[in-house]
């Protein structure tokens, strides 16, 4: 008989030559359990979806509550859904009121895909700007803001007019102009290897796209819904964005998407064309009811509030020789090591010891730790040991 692992490897579409190859048979909060009952500690969190742990009580009953209701009814804006109500009301009132406006798509490519469509139309103007070591996603807008060419080479052409800034240079934001429709830019960059901009710097950069009327977008798809110790990172800088994208753990566990703004600047899809932006599955309602759901619970649950003091014991306890330092805030943390060769070894070495960690896309010399944030501190105690004991032998 054909074992699940070559049926894998024959049918389903590959894009590594070293996938994981984990047979996961449940998962329940930060555990993932594999067919023989072996546990794993999830520490990246399904790379940042999870914040809340895997299968969270109130997003289950949430889920089976609105499958006995109705699953898919129409395409995207055209019948009252309770569900996307429910969601986009309970998700403006954390929002500042220039952000008022949700749209609902299926992850976080399409959300930064409607936000430069919203970007250019209601401007009126073609260029845009991202920023080197940015990720935003692998659909074709996105990948034409991604800020590493070795991504992009093969699939050029892509879409024109992208210009890149380079990440925290204030001198590089007088390439912006009154040319250019948006900034898109992650308040913490993310593949980059969790960097963290210099003080003032996203003051400034609202500041320059202000005065040349450029909208200025958030790509919070990992860093939002209490990663960094805030509900949004924008918090911790203390900058609105005009348009904000969020997906990953915005569904709790679910597949959803988002981009949010004013309704002054959402309102310009309703013509010229109309229809401006369409889909069909965006805003599912079961998406939409687990997204309410999770919302809720970390609003109620108080996790959040332990999210920097946890990150911080991380920090506390990671002290090795292999350990070049730590990098991040809150529980989106890149630990340093000497090269990427030396990161390999300690990924593979870890899940031989049931723990769960993962690289970066443009800093092969970190990992990732990004736990779901119900961690608690003896979890935290007991994956540190493992992973100081898996540094001494590798």
């Amino acid at each position: 008989m054909i074992s699940e692992r070559q049926l894998f490897l024959d049918y389903v579409a590959q894009t590594s030559d070293s996938p994981y190859m984990l047979e996961i048979d449940r998962a329940e909060g930060i555990y993932l359990f594999d067919k023989s009952g072996r546990k794993y500690i999830d520490l990246i969190s399904g790379v940042s979806v999870s914040n809340l742990g895997h299968r969270h009580p109130r997003v289950l009953k949430a889920i089976y509550g609105q499958l006995e209701k109705y699953m898919h009814l129409m395409v995207y804006g055209e019948y009252v859904q309770s569900p996307q109500i429910k969601f986009a009301r309970l998700l403006v009132k954390q929002l500042p009121g220039n952000l008022d406006n949700v749209y609902m798509v299926n992850s976080g490519s399409e959300a930064i895909e409607g936000a430069l469509k919203l970007a250019k139309r209601y401007t009126g103007r073609k260029e845009v700007l991202a920023f080197k070591n940015a990720y935003h996603g692998s659909t074709h807008g996105a990948l034409s803001l991604m800020g590493n060419d070795e991504f992009k080479n093969s699939f050029r052409p892509l879409v024109p007019g992208v210009g890149f800034l380079e990440f925290g240079n204030i001198a590089d934001l007088d390439k912006i102009n009154t040319s250019v429709a948006c900034v898109v830019i992650e308040p913490v960059q993310g593949e980059a290897g969790v960097i963290i901009p210099p003080n003032d710097y996203l003051s400034a950069l609202q500041k320059k796209c202000r005065k040349t009327g450029s909208l200025l977008i958030f790509d919070e798809i990992q860093t939002g819904f209490g990663r960094t110790g805030s509900l949004f990172a924008f918090q911790e800088f203390n900058v609105i964005p005009d348009i904000i994208c969020f997906a990953k753990s915005v569904g709790g566990g679910m597949p959803l998407g988002v981009f949010v703004s004013s309704r002054k600047i959402m309102s310009s899809f309703m013509s010229n064309p109309v229809l401006g932006h369409i889909t069909t599955f965006g805003g599912h309602p079961v998406s939409c009811a687990a997204a309410h759901a999770s919302l809720a619970a970390l609003l109620d649950e108080g996790w959040i509030s332990k999210v920097k003091e946890k990150g911080d014991l991380f920090r506390e306890l990671l002290v090795h020789e292999k350990i070049k330092g730590i990098r991040g805030i809150g529980l989106f943390l890149a630990v340093d090591m000497e090269n990427g060769g030396q990161v390999k070894k300690l990924i593979s070495k870890l899940l031989e010891k049931g723990v769960i960690v993962d690289w970066f896309l443009f800093r092969d010399s970190s990992f990732r730790i990004a736990p779901p944030l119900i961690i608690n501190e003896d979890e935290i105690r007991n994956v540190c040991g493992t992973i100081l004991d898996a540094l001494d032998i590798i």
